[in-house]
């Protein structure tokens, strides 16, 4: 197997099911939001979810990028680690990019409320794979660590490595193969 350059995301569905404090403050906050911010895609409160707004107005599919700042908060208490996902060590995993995404919402009830935080990996070297699992090493490649594939983990980036010189004990790569 040729070694390639990767990046993870994890994407995490909140909803009125979810248990932890941080899903339930981010449930709370992004509901609140979208009452609020809403209301500028839904003259007279005849519309009552998401996608009836987006149905209307194309201009609603801003709400995931509005609504995100009610949670900005939550997010840096994470201190970018994915809350919900380990190495097979149970070591967290570090993302760079969270992205926030507004999947449905009913103005009448929280109930109805549904998000999805997408956590972005930064570049990872992707050193083989094992059945489900992926063995990966991060920065300079000094430690190796396995994650094994599930619900919710997509390589969302791959690029093959042909080539690979050290340059200041760093690894450089310097012919970068796109996967097709």
């Amino acid at each position: 197997m040729s070694k390639a350059i990767i990046k993870l995301t994890y994407k995490q569905v909140i909803d009125a099911l979810s248990t932890t404090d941080f899903e339930k403050n981010v449930l709370f906050a992004s509901y609140q939001e979208f009452l609020l911010k809403s209301q500028a895609y839904n003259p007279g409160n005849r519309l009552k979810t998401f996608s009836e707004m987006k149905n209307n107005d194309g201009r609603s599919n801003s709400l995931h990028y509005k609504l995100s700042f009610a949670i900005g908060y939550f997010i840096e208490t994470l201190k970018n680690k994915i809350p919900v996902l380990t190495d097979n060590l149970g070591n967290s995993i570090t993302f760079e990019v969270p992205k926030f995404e507004l999947i449905e919402s009913d103005i009448t009830t929280i109930e109805e409320h549904k998000i999805a935080l997408n956590y972005i990996t930064g570049e990872l070297t992707l050193l083989n794979t094992i059945g489900e699992y992926l063995v990966l090493t991060a920065g300079n490649g000094e430690e190796t660590f396995t994650v094994k594939m599930q619900d919710g983990l997509s390589i969302s980036s791959y690029q093959e490595i042909n080539n690979v010189t050290a340059l200041n004990n760093h690894d450089v790569f310097s012919q970068l193969k796109v996967a097709k």
